[in-house]
Protein backbone atom coordinates (compact mmCIF):
# COMPACT_ATOMS: atom_id res chain seq x y z
CA UNK A 1 0.00 0.00 0.00
CA UNK A 2 1.26 3.47 -0.87
CA UNK A 3 2.56 5.74 1.91
CA UNK A 4 2.48 9.52 1.73
CA UNK A 5 3.93 11.56 4.58
CA UNK A 6 3.33 15.30 4.29
CA UNK A 7 5.03 18.02 6.35
CA UNK A 8 5.35 15.88 9.47
CA UNK A 9 6.46 17.62 12.66
CA UNK A 10 7.20 15.91 15.97
CA UNK A 11 8.17 17.50 19.28
CA UNK A 12 9.49 15.42 22.18
CA UNK A 13 10.22 17.02 25.56
CA UNK A 14 10.05 20.44 23.91
CA UNK A 15 12.67 19.44 21.34
CA UNK A 16 11.72 19.76 17.65
CA UNK A 17 12.75 16.30 16.36
CA UNK A 18 11.03 16.04 12.96
CA UNK A 19 10.74 19.21 10.88
CA UNK A 20 8.34 19.36 7.94
CA UNK A 21 9.37 15.90 6.83
CA UNK A 22 7.75 14.59 3.64
CA UNK A 23 8.21 11.18 2.03
CA UNK A 24 6.40 9.15 -0.62
CA UNK A 25 6.78 5.35 -0.82
CA UNK A 26 5.09 3.46 -3.62
CA UNK A 27 2.99 0.35 -3.06
CA UNK A 28 5.33 -2.60 -2.52
CA UNK A 29 8.47 -0.43 -2.64
CA UNK A 30 11.51 -0.97 -0.40
CA UNK A 31 12.91 2.36 0.84
CA UNK A 32 15.82 2.98 3.21
CA UNK A 33 16.17 5.89 5.64
CA UNK A 34 19.85 6.73 5.95
CA UNK A 35 21.50 9.15 8.31
CA UNK A 36 23.62 9.61 11.44
CA UNK A 37 22.44 8.80 14.96
CA UNK A 38 20.09 11.44 16.32
CA UNK A 39 18.80 12.68 12.96
CA UNK A 40 15.24 11.45 13.63
CA UNK A 41 15.10 8.14 11.74
CA UNK A 42 13.70 6.02 14.56
CA UNK A 43 11.41 8.82 15.71
CA UNK A 44 9.92 8.85 12.23
CA UNK A 45 9.13 5.11 12.32
CA UNK A 46 7.69 5.34 15.83
CA UNK A 47 5.45 8.19 14.71
CA UNK A 48 4.13 6.14 11.81
CA UNK A 49 3.10 3.26 14.10
CA UNK A 50 1.65 5.61 16.72
CA UNK A 51 4.23 5.51 19.52
CA UNK A 52 4.85 9.25 18.99
CA UNK A 53 2.16 11.81 18.24
CA UNK A 54 2.95 14.47 15.61
CA UNK A 55 2.26 18.13 16.25
CA UNK A 56 1.44 18.65 12.56
CA UNK A 57 1.36 16.82 9.25
CA UNK A 58 -0.24 13.82 7.57
CA UNK A 59 0.66 10.13 7.39
CA UNK A 60 -1.44 8.68 4.58
CA UNK A 61 -1.41 4.91 4.13
CA UNK A 62 -3.56 4.41 1.09
CA UNK A 63 -6.52 6.73 1.70
CA UNK A 64 -6.31 6.62 5.50
CA UNK A 65 -4.62 9.30 7.60
CA UNK A 66 -2.93 7.26 10.32
CA UNK A 67 -2.60 10.26 12.62
CA UNK A 68 -6.29 9.96 13.52
CA UNK A 69 -6.27 6.14 13.81
CA UNK A 70 -5.42 4.12 16.93
CA UNK A 71 -1.99 2.38 16.75
CA UNK A 72 -3.52 -1.12 16.81
CA UNK A 73 -5.72 -0.24 13.81
CA UNK A 74 -3.01 1.13 11.53
CA UNK A 75 -1.86 -2.21 10.08
CA UNK A 76 1.73 -1.02 10.25
CA UNK A 77 4.27 -3.10 12.15
CA UNK A 78 7.78 -2.30 13.34
CA UNK A 79 10.72 -4.65 14.02
CA UNK A 80 13.04 -3.04 16.56
CA UNK A 81 16.77 -3.52 16.99
CA UNK A 82 16.19 -5.37 20.29
CA UNK A 83 13.50 -7.57 18.63
CA UNK A 84 11.24 -7.67 21.75
CA UNK A 85 10.41 -11.36 21.51
CA UNK A 86 8.59 -12.96 24.44
CA UNK A 87 10.96 -15.25 26.41
CA UNK A 88 8.10 -17.15 28.11
CA UNK A 89 6.63 -18.22 24.77
CA UNK A 90 7.75 -20.83 22.28
CA UNK A 91 8.91 -19.81 18.82
CA UNK A 92 5.53 -20.73 17.32
CA UNK A 93 3.67 -18.81 20.03
CA UNK A 94 5.81 -15.75 19.38
CA UNK A 95 5.11 -15.86 15.67
CA UNK A 96 1.39 -16.48 16.19
CA UNK A 97 0.95 -13.81 18.87
CA UNK A 98 -0.40 -11.11 16.50
CA UNK A 99 -3.06 -13.54 15.29
CA UNK A 100 -4.04 -14.35 18.86
CA UNK A 101 -4.60 -10.64 19.46
CA UNK A 102 -6.83 -10.62 16.37
CA UNK A 103 -8.97 -13.46 17.71
CA UNK A 104 -7.80 -16.08 15.22
CA UNK A 105 -8.34 -19.70 16.34
CA UNK A 106 -5.40 -21.61 17.80
CA UNK A 107 -5.46 -24.14 14.96
CA UNK A 108 -5.23 -21.40 12.35
CA UNK A 109 -2.55 -19.56 14.33
CA UNK A 110 -0.32 -22.63 14.54
CA UNK A 111 -0.85 -23.39 10.86
CA UNK A 112 0.29 -19.89 9.97
CA UNK A 113 3.30 -20.19 12.31
CA UNK A 114 4.33 -23.43 10.59
CA UNK A 115 4.09 -21.80 7.16
CA UNK A 116 6.17 -18.82 8.28
CA UNK A 117 8.76 -21.07 9.92
CA UNK A 118 9.26 -22.64 6.49
CA UNK A 119 9.55 -19.18 4.94
CA UNK A 120 12.28 -18.13 7.40
CA UNK A 121 14.08 -21.47 7.02
CA UNK A 122 13.49 -22.66 10.59
CA UNK A 123 11.20 -25.71 10.19
CA UNK A 124 11.01 -27.82 13.33
CA UNK A 125 11.83 -24.91 15.66
CA UNK A 126 8.22 -24.30 16.73
CA UNK A 127 8.60 -25.66 20.30
CA UNK A 128 11.93 -24.01 21.11
CA UNK A 129 12.24 -21.11 23.52
CA UNK A 130 13.80 -17.83 22.51
CA UNK A 131 16.89 -18.34 24.71
CA UNK A 132 17.63 -21.53 22.75
CA UNK A 133 18.07 -19.59 19.51
CA UNK A 134 21.10 -17.85 18.06
CA UNK A 135 20.98 -14.14 17.30
CA UNK A 136 20.33 -14.79 13.62
CA UNK A 137 17.55 -17.24 14.41
CA UNK A 138 15.91 -14.72 16.73
CA UNK A 139 16.03 -12.19 13.91
CA UNK A 140 14.19 -14.62 11.66
CA UNK A 141 11.51 -15.21 14.29
CA UNK A 142 11.00 -11.45 14.75
CA UNK A 143 10.57 -11.06 10.99
CA UNK A 144 8.09 -13.96 10.87
CA UNK A 145 6.08 -12.43 13.72
CA UNK A 146 5.92 -9.14 11.82
CA UNK A 147 4.70 -10.95 8.71
CA UNK A 148 2.02 -12.73 10.76
CA UNK A 149 0.40 -9.31 11.24
CA UNK A 150 -0.22 -9.30 7.46
CA UNK A 151 0.79 -5.63 7.52
CA UNK A 152 0.26 -3.05 4.83
CA UNK A 153 3.49 -1.40 5.97
CA UNK A 154 6.63 -3.04 7.39
CA UNK A 155 9.11 -0.85 9.31
CA UNK A 156 12.59 -2.12 10.17
CA UNK A 157 14.49 -0.12 12.80
CA UNK A 158 18.14 -1.22 12.38
CA UNK A 159 17.25 -4.87 13.06
CA UNK A 160 20.52 -6.24 11.65
CA UNK A 161 22.99 -4.07 13.54
CA UNK A 162 23.78 -6.59 16.30
CA UNK A 163 24.71 -9.38 13.87
CA UNK A 164 28.13 -10.15 12.44
CA UNK A 165 28.62 -9.39 8.77
CA UNK A 166 27.98 -12.90 7.42
CA UNK A 167 24.72 -13.22 9.36
CA UNK A 168 23.70 -9.71 8.37
CA UNK A 169 24.11 -10.59 4.71
CA UNK A 170 22.00 -13.74 5.12
CA UNK A 171 19.20 -11.89 6.93
CA UNK A 172 19.23 -9.05 4.39
CA UNK A 173 18.75 -11.54 1.55
CA UNK A 174 15.95 -13.28 3.46
CA UNK A 175 14.16 -9.98 4.15
CA UNK A 176 14.40 -8.93 0.50
CA UNK A 177 13.07 -12.30 -0.65
CA UNK A 178 10.10 -12.18 1.74
CA UNK A 179 9.40 -8.51 1.04
CA UNK A 180 9.14 -9.22 -2.67
CA UNK A 181 7.09 -12.38 -2.13
CA UNK A 182 4.57 -10.66 0.16
CA UNK A 183 4.86 -7.36 -1.72
CA UNK A 184 4.85 -5.31 1.47
CA UNK A 185 5.66 -1.61 1.40
CA UNK A 186 8.81 -1.47 3.54
CA UNK A 187 11.00 1.18 5.18
CA UNK A 188 14.40 0.24 6.60
CA UNK A 189 16.21 2.55 9.02
CA UNK A 190 19.99 2.22 8.92
CA UNK A 191 23.16 4.24 9.38
CA UNK A 192 25.05 1.91 7.02
CA UNK A 193 24.95 3.37 3.50
CA UNK A 194 26.18 0.13 1.93
CA UNK A 195 23.24 -1.68 3.48
CA UNK A 196 20.85 1.01 2.29
CA UNK A 197 22.23 1.00 -1.27
CA UNK A 198 22.21 -2.81 -1.57
CA UNK A 199 18.64 -3.30 -0.32
CA UNK A 200 16.53 -0.29 -1.28
CA UNK A 201 15.16 0.92 -4.60
CA UNK A 202 15.25 4.46 -3.20
CA UNK A 203 17.12 6.02 -0.29
CA UNK A 204 16.08 9.01 1.82
CA UNK A 205 19.02 10.73 3.52
CA UNK A 206 18.07 12.47 6.76
CA UNK A 207 19.77 15.23 8.69
CA UNK A 208 18.52 17.22 11.68
CA UNK A 209 14.95 15.96 11.47
CA UNK A 210 14.28 16.32 7.77
CA UNK A 211 15.06 14.62 4.45
CA UNK A 212 17.80 16.38 2.53
CA UNK A 213 17.84 14.05 -0.50
CA UNK A 214 15.62 11.26 -1.82
CA UNK A 215 16.53 9.20 -4.83
CA UNK A 216 17.98 5.97 -6.18
CA UNK A 217 21.28 4.70 -4.75
CA UNK A 218 23.05 5.85 -7.94
CA UNK A 219 21.57 9.35 -7.63
CA UNK A 220 22.53 9.63 -3.99
CA UNK A 221 26.05 8.37 -4.60
CA UNK A 222 26.85 10.15 -7.87
CA UNK A 223 24.91 13.40 -7.57
CA UNK A 224 24.62 14.35 -3.89
CA UNK A 225 22.26 17.31 -3.56
CA UNK A 226 23.71 18.62 -0.32
CA UNK A 227 27.22 18.72 1.18
CA UNK A 228 25.89 16.80 4.19
CA UNK A 229 25.08 13.88 1.90
CA UNK A 230 28.58 13.70 0.47
CA UNK A 231 30.09 14.10 3.92
CA UNK A 232 27.95 11.28 5.30
CA UNK A 233 28.99 8.93 2.51
CA UNK A 234 32.56 9.66 3.50
CA UNK A 235 34.09 9.05 0.08
CA UNK A 236 33.94 12.56 -1.33
CA UNK A 237 35.55 15.91 -0.63
CA UNK A 238 33.44 19.02 -0.81
CA UNK A 239 34.73 22.57 -0.95
CA UNK A 240 33.94 26.05 -2.22
CA UNK A 241 36.05 27.75 -4.87
CA UNK A 242 36.10 30.50 -7.47
CA UNK A 243 36.68 29.94 -11.16
CA UNK A 244 38.53 32.62 -13.11
CA UNK A 245 39.19 32.58 -16.85
CA UNK A 246 37.18 29.36 -17.24
CA UNK A 247 40.08 27.22 -16.08
CA UNK A 248 37.99 24.12 -15.32
CA UNK A 249 37.04 22.22 -18.47
CA UNK A 250 35.66 18.74 -19.10
CA UNK A 251 34.94 17.39 -22.60
CA UNK A 252 32.79 20.11 -24.20
CA UNK A 253 31.93 21.69 -20.85
CA UNK A 254 33.52 25.04 -19.97
CA UNK A 255 32.39 26.53 -16.69
CA UNK A 256 31.94 30.31 -16.72
CA UNK A 257 33.63 32.48 -14.14
CA UNK A 258 31.92 32.65 -10.76
CA UNK A 259 31.51 31.03 -7.35
CA UNK A 260 31.17 27.24 -7.25
CA UNK A 261 30.89 24.43 -4.78
CA UNK A 262 32.88 21.40 -5.92
CA UNK A 263 32.55 17.73 -4.96
CA UNK A 264 35.45 15.47 -5.87
CA UNK A 265 34.98 11.69 -5.89
CA UNK A 266 37.96 9.33 -5.51
CA UNK A 267 38.06 8.45 -9.22
CA UNK A 268 38.11 12.15 -10.20
CA UNK A 269 41.38 13.90 -11.01
CA UNK A 270 42.23 17.59 -10.85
Amino acid sequence: MKLNVNNLNVNINKAHILKNLSLEVEDGEFVALLGPSGCGKSTFLKTIVGINTPSAGQILLGERDLVSIAPNKRNAVIVFQDLRLFPHMTVAENIAFPLKMQGVSKEERMKTADILLEKIQLPGFEKRRIHQLSGGQQQRVAIARALAFRPDLLLLDEPFSSLDENLRDDIRKLVLTLQKEFRITTILVTHDYQEAFSMASRVAVMSEGTIIQYGTPDEICNTPADPRVSEYLGSKKYFSCRIEDSVIKKDNLVLPDGEYEIIIKPKDRL
